[in-house]
């Protein structure tokens, strides 16, 4: 009891976690302030470095984390609670996948839906031809390949296991009480403190690159659309006022704030896909999805565990490699976003909800925006692989431009950008908040504002270092994910243990409670009847044979009902145990009845 009021008292209050993560992310910002050149140099020799030395354990161990959450999905774990037995979800079904697109995953989506399959028809994986039917099959699948299960699986892990410890175990919404099982007290100590902090920092990177994202994409947005400069002073602006408006959001709480923007996100993420598949190559992209679906299932075992050993291909690195470091260091911040709006959902549940949905719909929209750009770059007008190419901003509004409407639906992108940068923004001060405040499910608006400001300068200084815009983006996200995809696979770990032992426990409570009722179902439907045999019997000192008939003629009556309920081995091991118990306890009370009756005095 003491420990556990010892964590409650410091749930809100901000500590060592706090002080060393916000440190380490201003030195970054004045870094980059400063000197943009050298921080660019550096994050490119690191870059290089990781990608020579670990480029195989990104491929590898993103592999296994789809493999494990299949595996747990499937086994008997996948009825378990991510919260007590009697919790029930929160928020309805549309409001929650809602949430998890708007949470930032929708930025990938919008920005890489048109810009993925038309840059990988011109520079495809390694075997294919650049500009012919087989690399544009190859761009759609992996386009899609970079945004289905492997991402959704990534995020999955975190938010269950933290889902989980959060409201089944008691613990904070901290990285760290995953591992309680084991570090045991050790969580709250250095060990624990060590954790969160690699949790913040990649979460920073991964957050400020989303950011530096969205600002591109609105900022080519409105430069294809208006006179305005596609420029980073222009995307640093767009930054200052996103941060202003998400202040705003964030000020009013995670389901006035977040909630309500995100369900009108996506309304209009799914209007603006029904008019591209409408206006659009209709049976094209109908043909695309069907070949794109079939091609992902047949190869994404071949895809996710190639490598290029004999070739000095650097097509992974800059590529799958990429996004699968950044969508790691995403995890912390998904993962504690997703849990805190998955409670009393089943892991089985989360599991279909997180993976099937998101990796049908990014199948979808990568089929259906990536599918019109690659028609009109190989059947239609032309010259939309040679602009994405120099600026990819513009994948999005230069495919709209070849559609009816261009204007409307231009503009309507550029607000679906404007509130996903919003909503992430939100979402991560929210997270980062709650991370830097020993797991306070409503941080400070302080500490969130804090954040907010520090993130917008990481996206900045990264827009502006060397030569700026999406290399050091991605170059920050695949350096800063590689300690924190460590530390999934010790949190893996961590979750199975925590989950045999609970799975274990409630199997005896669940054998417990059935005996229970089924001895008292016993008890209530055959007392009078027994009562009455023992009764009779009883006053004749229960003869062996008459007791011997009574019992066959009981089992008899009454086995066919009870084998329904229970096992042949419970009903085996139970049935003379249940049986003596209840003789016993009806020849005692026969017993009382009959000496009352003759204690009575006559009247």
């Amino acid at each position: 009891m003491k420990k556990e009021d010892s964590i409650s008292d410091k749930v809100g209050k901000v500590g060592i976690v706090f002080i060393i993560s916000a440190i380490f992310v201003a030195i970054f910002v004045l870094w980059g302030a400063i000197s943009p050149s050298s921080l660019s140099d550096a994050a490119n020799s690191g870059l290089e470095w990781m990608i020579t030395n670990f480029g195989w354990f990104y491929m590898l161990i993103t592999a296994l984390f789809v493999l494990f959450v299949i595996g747990l999905a499937v086994s008997p774990y996948g009825k378990i609670r991510l919260g007590k037995t009697d919790d029930r979800p929160e928020y309805s079904w549309f409001s929650w996948i809602g949430m998890l697109f708007a949470a930032g995953i929708g930025v990938g989506f919008v920005f890489w839906g048109v810009a993925e399959p038309v840059l990988y028809y011109m520079d495809p994986p390694l075997g294919y031809e650049p500009g012919t039917r087989e690399s544009a099959l190859a761009g759609l699948r992996y386009g899609s390949y970079h945004w289905a299960l492997h991402p959704w699986a990534i995020f999955s892990i975190v938010g269950m296991t933290l889902a989980y410890v959060q409201y089944r175990k008691d613990r904070p919404a901290l990285i760290s009480s995953a591992f309680y099982p084991i570090l045991g007290d050790r969580v709250n100590g250095w060990a624990g403190k060590t954790i969160d902090t690699l949790a913040v920092l990649a979460t920073c990177t991964g957050v400020a690159t989303t950011f530096g994202l969205s600002a591109m994409q609105i900022t080519g947005g409105l430069s294809h659309i208006t006179p305005i400069p596609n420029s980073p002073w222009t995307q640093l602006v767009i930054i200052c006022i996103v941060t202003v408006l998400f202040m705003l959001s964030a000020a009013r709480g995670l389901d006035r704030g977040i909630k309500i923007l995100s369900n009108i996100n996506l309304v209009v993420a799914g209007l603006l896909l029904l008019f591209v598949i409408i206006v659009g190559p209709t049976l094209f992209i109908a043909e695309s999805f069907v070949t794109t679906l079939g091609g992902y299932i047949t190869n994404v075992v071949p895809m996710a565990l190639t490598l290029t050993p004999f070739s000095e291909s650097e097509w992974l690195g800059t590529n799958t490699i990429f996004f699968w470091a950044w969508h790691i260091a995403w995890a912390p911040f998904m993962g504690i976003f997703i849990a805190r709006i998955s409670k009393g959902r089943t892991i089985r549940e989360f599991m279909a909800g997180v993976l099937i949905v998101p990796s049908l719909l990014a199948i979808i929209w990568f089929t259906t925006f990536g599918g019109t750009a690659l028609n009109i770059e190989m059947y239609g007008a032309g010259g939309l692989a040679e602009l994405i190419n120099s600026e990819v901003e513009l994948a999005l509004f230069a495919t709209l431009a070849e559609l009816p409407l261009s204007f409307i639906t231009n503009t309507l992108a550029i607000l679906l950008i404007l509130i996903f940068f919003i909503t992430s923004a939100d979402s991560a001060s929210f997270v980062l908040g709650s991370m830097t405040s020993n797991g306070d499910l409503e941080p400070k608006n302080s500490v969130k504002l804090t954040w907010g400001f520090l993130i917008a300068g990481a996206a900045s200084v990264l827009l502006f270092s060397g030569g700026g815009g999406l290399n050091a983006l991605q170059t920050a996200s695949i350096i800063a994910a590689l300690p924190f995809a460590i530390v999934m696979v010790l949190m893996i770990i961590s979750i199975v243990i925590t989950l045999g032992k609970d799975w274990k426990l409630d199997q005896r409570l669940h054998r417990r409670r059935r005996e229970k009722r089924v001895k008292t179902e016993f008890k209530d439907e055959f007392k009078d009847e027994v009562k009455e045999d023992i009764r009779d019997d009883f006053k004749d000192d229960v003869k062996e044979d008459i007791y011997q008939d009574m019992k066959n003629d009981f089992y008899d009556d009454f086995k066919e009902e009870i084998y329904d309920e229970m096992k042949e081995e419970l009903y085996d091991d139970f049935k003379e145990k249940i049986y003596d118990e209840m003789k016993d306890e009806i020849i005692e009370e026969i017993t009382d009845e009959d000496t009352i009756e003759k204690d009575k005095p006559d009247k």
